[in-house]
């Protein structure tokens, strides 16, 4: 519940301290005396539209701060968790407005988005008046309401779980077939691309080799002549063969009468012969490999342009064309085991999908049994709020089963209402007038007090256009709605403010600083009245301008029929 608020320079509040409590509390005084000026306060403070406006003349800057006392499991506690603020003790929500427009939020002393702020706001606080088209008046948000009304939520959650599969199997099966038709479309290219890089059968290395096989013969007739020259160098009758084995036999002929002197040269020209024959072996073998072949280098150079050219082909090295055509086979599998794996994603997207609509459809008769029992109970409300010849219809329509429903299933749901007998049922905001529209929003809160409403409840006017037995009505009501929650009422009607537990009053006066300055400014000022304060405020209510003795003895008797 709302437990205090602190206002600083708002419009013609200069400062402000208001302690509230639970149950129902009223705040009355004279028309203009500010009371709108305390809502809109409130409504910075909890995320309402900021407005340079709002700023007292000659402050630099307006604050409005909003002190909660929320039980341990209230849902504010868990979005505060989300945001990482800390959420023991009270929550303190505070707003700055300055007067050149900028405008600053915070929650517990750590500064948040406005848009936070509100969405905190909207959990803690409902403000309904007679032109508020938010809330109850708002057909966007009726769903939400009858299931909150119908204890629906755990279905309403699975049905969201449900459609989010329904759609991630539906985005699955897209993707799949999506890929599959472009696979397709390419499939005769990669079979002839396959085929193409079959039949060259590249291997990794080939180029290299093939590129230095054709340089070697693309010179080995040059190669040819050197070798040619340098065998007959080691060979033949001057070759160097014939002087060397003349050496070793001059030597060998005198190597007894040498005394052995000439032995290491007789073994070291006997191992040159034989080195000499290694080289001039070869030499020769060289010399026939040198053959030069046309035939071998035409084959070379095709297979080597051949290679080169499908590189260019497919923008890859030639090393690279294997992995290439392995890459493009396996496309061309996955192509054939695309079809397998597309009847798969279409039974899963299928089977999502009625999964989806089976809970969907199973929520749609939990919401239409909620609708006849809500129907019932704001029916029972109208009666003693002298709207009994009017008509409550919580409409729900079930969406035809070839459009798609949302993540809160195949409904729309919509509170219509009939103000005469016979009339057609429309919506809340256009059929009702004023008065009428605020008791239907008052028989509407009583019936869902109890489930998901919101800790503080504020209704702006709602007895306006109203009186007597009327207004003794809407005091009842909004007493016993007070049961459930925190109930703060703007109000005109002496009926409405004798129900009240607590009992403000609004007025403008001079401050005590400036009551000697002629044209002093006015501010608004609250102040919380105690019994007898509150019994001449009642008066006052009842008789106008002056009050008199039979007002007040009225009043008496409106607070002791109270109690």
């Amino acid at each position: 519940m709302l437990a205090a608020l602190s206002i600083r320079d708002i419009v013609l509040i200069d400062r402000l301290e208001l302690s509230l409590d639970k149950g129902l509390c009223t705040l009355t005084g004279e028309t203009g005396a500010g009371k709108s000026i305390l809502l809109d306060s409130l409504g910075l403070a909890i995320g309402a539209r900021a407005d340079a406006g709002l700023v007292r003349q000659g402050a630099e800057q307006g604050s409005v701060t909003a002190v909660f006392d929320l039980t341990d499991g209230h849902p504010a506690r868990s979005l505060l968790d989300e945001n990482g603020i800390e959420t023991e003790g009270d929550l303190i929500l505070r707003r700055v407005q300055t007067k050149d427009g900028r405008s600053r939020a915070f929650v517990n002393d750590q500064a948040v988005s406005v848009g936070l702020l509100r969405q905190l706001g909207d959990m803690l606080v409902e403000i309904h008046g007679q032109h508020d088209e938010r809330g109850l008046l708002d057909a966007s948000g009726h769903r939400a309401i009858l299931d909150a009304f119908g204890g629906l939520e755990p279905k309403v959650q699975q049905v969201r779980k449900l459609h989010a599969a329904a759609a991630a199997a539906r985005e699955a099966l897209a993707e799949h077939e999506a890929a599959l038709a472009k696979a397709k479309a390419e499939q005769d290219y990669l079979t002839h691309v396959v085929g193409e890089l079959d039949e060259l059968a590249p291997e990794p290395g080939e180029e290299t080799a093939l590129a230095e096989e054709r340089t070697l013969m693309m010179h080995s007739e040059k190669i040819a002549g050197d070798l040619s020259e340098a065998e007959q160098a080691l060979s033949g009758d001057g070759g160097l063969d014939a002087r060397l084995n003349l050496a070793l036999r001059r030597l060998s002929r005198v190597a007894e009468q040498a005394g052995g002197r000439l032995d290491a040269a007789i073994a070291a020209l006997d191992r040159t012969l034989v080195e000499a024959a290694e080289a001039r072996d070869q030499v020769a073998l060289a010399l026939r490999a040198m053959e030069f072949d046309p035939a071998r280098l035409e084959h070379v150079e095709t297979r080597l342009f051949a290679l080169r050219a499908a590189a260019r082909k497919h923008n890859v090295q030639v090393d690279s064309l294997a992995a290439l055509a392995d890459k493009l086979r396996g496309q061309l599998q996955e192509i054939e085991g695309g079809e397998a794996r597309l009847a798969v994603l279409r039974k899963a997207a299928h089977e999502a999908g009625d999964a989806y609509l089976t809970a969907a459809k199973a929520l749609s008769e939990a919401r239409i049994k909620a609708a006849a029992k809500l129907d019932k109970q704001v029916m029972k409300e109208l009666v003693p709020l002298k709207l009994d010849k009017a008509g409550f219809k919580t409409q729900v329509d079930v969406l035809p089963e070839d459009q798609n429903g949302g993540p809160e299933g195949i409904d729309r749901v919509s509170f219509l209402v009939s103000t005469n007998p016979g009339a057609p049922h429309g919506p809340l905001i256009k059929i009702a007038s004023g008065g009428e529209l605020s008791r239907f929003v008052l028989a509407l809160k009583v019936a869902l007090a109890s489930r998901g409403s919101a800790p503080t409840l504020i209704f702006d006017e709602v007895d306006a256009g109203v009186g007597g037995a009327v207004a003794e009505a809407v005091g009842l009501r909004l007493a016993e709605l007070a049961g459930e929650v925190q109930v703060l009422v703007v109000t005109h009607s002496p009926q409405v403010a004798a129900r009240a537990q607590h009992h403000f009053r609004i007025s403008k006066s001079v401050s005590g600083e400036t009551k000697a300055k002629k044209d002093a400014p006015l501010a608004t000022r609250v102040e919380t009245l105690d019994a007898a304060a509150r019994r001449e405020e009642i008066a006052r209510m009842l008789a106008g301008a002056t009050v008199t003795d039979e007002a007040r003895a009225a009043a008496d008797r409106l607070i002791g029929g109270q109690s």
